[in-house]
């Protein structure tokens, strides 16, 4: 078995089409219908991974990810019905390790789960695991997953904290955001680049650096991004 996934979503043929999807990849899955029983069934029994619909009858989806942030890790693959609003979503800091817009194929969405299940397995191959990344005004330490800025903790998720390792690793290196996809995401990604945009946006306002006149991440027009600080 890869692991367990639990499916939150109110249509039940979606449910049932991602269950058999990803019961067939080896997940053992489970399914709530409302952020209510999602949250219930969590708490009883939590999964190694949700897939969470953003619209739900009663508690949406972003509250049900808010409450599930104060209790728990549990990665969260958040589905949205609008590609647009993954930018909201992101500025809203719900703490979502990827996102997934309708319509979409089961085998993007087992890809994907597959891809954030294994994040806790090292790869960052220019960064050995256990050292601290230190520049001006930011640390890093991939060890402890912690990220300080001026002395400050700062919180990110999962795949923010992936994206700012990968680009702290290699400072002055350009990236183009397909190689930022397949080194962080981690797999044959299916749907738009931009989203890496949405996501340096996101780093961006958690470590306050200036889109304008940035001191952290740099923009790279036409090809991508990559880390302006040197290490002390």
């Amino acid at each position: 078995m890869r692991g367990s996934v639990l499916v939150v979503d109110d249509e039940p043929k979606i449910r049932e089409v991602l269950r058999g999807y990803l019961e067939s990849e080896g997940f053992v899955v489970g399914e709530a219908a409302d952020g209510e029983s999602a949250l219930a069934r969590l708490r009883s029994d939590p999964p190694d991974l949700v897939i969470l619909d953003v619209m739900l009858p009663g508690i949406d989806g972003v509250e049900v990810l808010r409450r599930l942030r104060a209790e728990t890790d549990v990665y969260v693959i958040l589905v949205t019905a609008r590609a647009e609003e993954v930018d909201k979503l992101v500025g809203l800091a719900v703490g979502a390790d990827d996102y997934v817009t309708k319509p979409f194929s089961p085998r993007e969405v087992a890809a994907r789960v597959k891809a954030v299940l294994r994040r806790d397995r090292p790869r960052q191959r220019d960064t050995p695991p256990h050292e601290l990344l230190r520049f001006h005004r930011l640390s890093v330490d991939p060890a402890r997953r912690e990220v300080h800025v001026e002395g400050r903790p700062v919180s990110l998720s999962t795949l923010e904290f992936d994206l700012l390792a990968a680009l702290a690793a290699a400072p002055g290196r350009v990236f183009s955001r397909r190689q930022l996809l397949e080194k962080v995401w981690g797999y044959d990604f299916f749907g738009d680049e931009r989203v890496v945009d949405v996501h340096i946006r996101g780093l961006r306002r958690a470590l306050g650096d200036d889109a304008g006149d940035p001191t952290l991440l740099g923009t790279v027009r036409g090809v991508g991004y990559k880390f302006l600080a040197q290490p002390l």
